[in-house]
């Protein structure tokens, strides 16, 4: 740059900043109360917390650069220190990457740790900041951070932890002025100012008196000009063209590409600079007025009665079979509304007709939800699902699709159930964001009765109500104490209902039982998994645990089994229960039932059931799509239910791992012929044909629905086989395309699974293959209800779709851009490739359980 012009420029571009990302976590500031007297009698672990000692306690600070929900960086943390009279670190961060690598979405996440007993932290609160301000510039100089109390930092997009409150306290407002004060952009006056910064001290103190907030100090640095972000240009060829020759500094605004005839003589100009426009991300004003204008004169009867030619109907039908994720352009939402009275009659219309309204528009608004939403035709239930996402804020679209539902039985509303329990986190009355919005809005923020039609099914269907307990109360455990506030005034309102129903103080009895229940089988389970006894010994334990008459195990009244309230227990028979040997120590508990039959179920406690419990509810919703098109594929979905977040109850089904089967019988064909055999069978290898055709339709429905469900982490341990033939799969800790191992195969076909059905040259073979496509091309055509009930689970804190698109993990599956010929072609490729390395890693995982065991 010219000497001359230097003075021009009153900003620095982040891609010129090579500087590696430095910040000083400065103190912490506020009044920690200990636990009260009361708390500590209820809990005795409370007396363990640092908060309760008598100096101050050893807090330290974890954090960590995360952008687009992705981390960037390993956590860091300060270093021990021994606090005197207040919790000040002083201590200066410095990570691994530079300030002109960050993406705009760049935010650090700031968590307090505290001492929470012998070799255990627990959190203090957590805080996020966002790097970069509304105007695109980097942030700098000091920093007060509101902690959210006892929740560890939320590093995600729509973070839960923002670093500011939403109203701004004095302390606050009067830090503003001081940052503007540093800045030079207040005038100074020494006299008057040292009277200001002692009168500011005497309201900091007053503050911290009477908040109940925490804030954590910090301190960025502080640069000679504001830094705007900028990503780095392109490297862009060498050109014949001459250089620019104007010396006058100019700023371009990067909003269309520079045409590549010109560009390189733009780049080599010194004196040109690319300036970030930050309105780039806002509705365009001028197509906004477009849509006004269009849209304005279209009110009159006139639209009423239009229809469209047949080019247009093509086009509307093309937009119509759009996945439910698919963002609309301007003029498709144009050419919708125009033909909104038309597509009424059209139930697949709605929810498109919907993401056409512009919803700050009141005129639209009105005669969108109070005009045309009651004369809407009765819409499917995946649509209905859909209008209770996150995404649908008017309660009167809300309540429309809840009366959809109300059409669905019992036993198809229980399909659905896990999901629209979910769903309650984005009703508008029960969150506290949207109902203090303006109500100059033409939108509605009432209640939808979402709640009120859950709790009145529960309470007519005792079966439906027994589950919707339980995923109640997994919700209510939770560490989002304001969902899980939420969620507890549903359950309250759900018992008030039952009590106030025939036999309800008996059904209120056996719900408190089945609590009775599952605590003690939670607590005697960590005691066996946390004791250094051998597997042997713990058995044993087990044993007379269940036999001891004290603990109410072996014998007990009548009481439907929480994990399938159809099913009528009166104890557990001891003998006929063990241990696992891996990990977690799971309990395999055998329960007598009323009618004198037994109902075998694994006990787990530290493992997160969740996602296996969706992984379930989406295989039995298969089941029925492919049962409802006359294909059984003998699918076996057991029975889950997480009972809290880090525990859960399995259905035992009598079965043998395949790792298991080839270690005793060699292969599957001799295990399924020592149980089945039948010599007179041509074709099956003496092996009972049923059986065989089982195995075979097994195998194919579990190939598919794994498949579609991105299912990982396959090998021989989780691959089972009843000895009826049935195959199916167990233990879903991955799932959407997550898997620990290299290079995994998209179809899960094993060459035991090949080997049972007689060889990849067998009609069996041949047999499973057709039976996969015709399943995948049955699946398909309920694309979208499955994509819609994976997406209500995004803010489920399940792992693997925690924060993650899991429309476009779905979808990628079905591939919904083919037609449903191409999409079968690519299914086959598919399932014809093998992975080669799949074979070896089977084999160290074999070595891994030998040795294990």
């Amino acid at each position: 740059m010219d000497k001359d012009n230097r003075d021009d420029f009153t900003f620095a571009r982040l891609s010129d900043l090579k500087l590696p990302v430095t910040f000083r976590i400065s103190q912490l500031e506020g009044i920690r109360k200990p636990h009260t007297f009361t708390e500590v009698l209820d809990n005795p672990e409370l007396r363990f917390h640092g908060v309760q000692s008598s100096t101050l306690s050893d807090l330290y600070v974890t954090c960590q650069l995360i952008a687009d929900n992705k981390p960037l960086t390993i956590p860091f943390r300060t270093s021990f220190k021994a606090f005197k009279n207040s919790y000040t670190w002083n201590e200066w961060i410095t990570l691994p990457i530079r300030y002109c690598d960050l993406p705009l979405s760049s935010q650090i996440t700031f968590t307090v740790w505290d001492i929470a007993g012998p070799r255990a932290a627990m959190p203090v609160g957590g805080s996020t900041l966002r790097l970069f301000g509304k105007k695109w510039n980097l942030r700098r100089g000091k920093h007060r951070m509101v902690l959210w109390p006892g929740v560890e930092a939320d590093g995600s997009l729509e973070t839960s932890t923002p670093s500011k409150l939403a109203n701004q306290d004095e302390m606050g407002r009067l830090e503003k002025l001081v940052k503007k004060y540093e800045r030079g952009d207040l005038p100074k006056n020494d006299w008057l100012d040292k009277m200001t910064f002692r009168k500011m001290e005497e309201i900091h103190a007053a503050e911290t008196e009477k908040s109940e907030n925490l804030f954590l100090y910090i301190d960025l640095p502080r640069f000679d000009f504001p830094v705007i972000f900028c990503e780095p240009e392109a490297p862009i060829a060498s050109s014949s063209a001459a250089p620019a020759t104007t010396t006058t500094t100019l700023a371009t605004v990067t909003q269309a590409p520079v045409t590549p005839s010109i560009a390189s003589s733009f780049v080599n100009d010194p004196n040109l600079w690319s300036v970030v426009d930050p309105d780039v991300a806002n509705e365009n004003p001028v197509e906004d007025k477009h849509r006004r204008l269009v849209r304005s004169h279209r009110s009159s009867p006139y639209d009423r009665e239009l229809k469209p030619n047949a080019k247009i109907r093509d086009e509307l039908t093309h937009i119509l079979s759009y996945s439910p994720s698919q963002q609309l352009s301007s003029e498709e939402k144009d050419l919708i509304w125009k033909f909104r009275f038309y597509l009424a009659r059209d139930k697949k219309g709605l929810t498109k007709f919907l993401k056409s309204v512009t919803w700050r528009d009141s005129s639209e608004v009105k005669q969108a939800v109070e005009e045309l939403l009651p004369m809407w035709t009765e819409i499917d239930t995946d649509d209905a699902l859909e209008l209770l996402g996150p995404s649908t804020v008017d309660s009167r679209v809300r309540a429309f699709a809840v009366k959809q539902l109300s059409r669905a039985d019992d036993d198809e509303l229980m399909l659905y159930l896990l999901q629209l329990v979910q769903a309650l986190k984005f009703e508008s009355a029960v969150t506290e964001q949207r109902s203090s919005r303006s109500t100059t809005t033409a939108i509605s923020y009432d209640d939808s009765g979402l709640t009120d039609f859950l709790i009145a099914r529960g309470v007519k269907n005792t079966i439906l109500g027994n589950r919707l307990y339980w995923y109640l109360m997994v919700e209510v455990s939770l560490e989002d104490r304001v969902m899980a506030k939420m969620y507890g005034r549903v359950v309250f309102k759900f018992m008030n209902k039952i009590l106030e129903s025939e036999g309800g103080s008996e059904r209120r009895e056996l719900m408190r039982r089945q609590g009775l229940l599952v605590d003690t089988l939670a607590k005697r389970a960590r005691e066996l998994r946390t004791s250094k006894d051998p597997r042997p010994k713990k058995i044993e334990k087990l044993r007379s645990i269940i036999s001891d008459p004290k603990n109410n195990l072996s014998s007990m009244a009548p009481l439907p089994l929480p994990i399938n309230a159809t099913i009528e227990v009166t104890g557990i028979i001891a003998d006929k229960s063990s241990i696992f040997k891996s990990k977690m120590y799971p309990l395999l508990l055998n329960f007598q039932r009323s009618n004198g039959g037994e109902y075998a179920l694994i006990f787990k406690d530290g493992d997160d059931m969740r996602q296996d419990q969706l992984v379930i509810q989406l295989l039995t919703l298969m089941d029925q799509l492919l049962r409802k098109e006359n294909l059984d594929l003998k699918l076996s979905p057991f029975d889950v239910l997480a009972t809290g977040p880090l525990q859960g109850m399995v259905q035992f089904l009598p079965s043998k791992t395949i790792a298991a089967i080839v270690k005793d019988h060699g292969t599957v064909l001799n295990y399924l012929r020592m149980h089945n055999p039948d010599e007179g069978s041509v074709g099956t290898s003496g092996v009972d044909p049923t059986v065989i055709d089982t195995f075979v339709k097994s195998c194919a429905g579990y190939c598919v629905a794994t498949y579609i469900l991105g299912v990982g982490d396959r090998h021989l341990d989780n691959l089972l086989i009843a000895p009826d033939g049935h195959f199916f799969h167990v233990d879903f800790g991955y799932i959407l395309g997550r898997d620990p191992k290299p290079f995994p195969p998209p179809v899960k076909v094993c060459k035991e699974m090949v080997d049972g059905m007689g060889g990849a040259q067998s009609p069996h073979y041949m047999r499973f293959k057709n039976h996969c496509f015709t399943a995948f091309t049955i699946l398909r055509k309920s694309a979208n209800l499955m994509i819609n009930l994976v997406a209500l689970m995004v803010d489920a804190n399940i792992p693997d779709i925690k924060h993650r698109d899991v429309h476009e993990q779905i979808q990628e599956k079905f591939r919904l851009d083919l037609t449903e010929e191409e999409a079968l072609k690519h299914f086959e490729i598919l399932l014809n490739e093998t992975s080669y390395l799949t074979v070896v890693f089977d084999r160290i995982h074999d070595m891994a359980q030998y040795w294990r065991s």
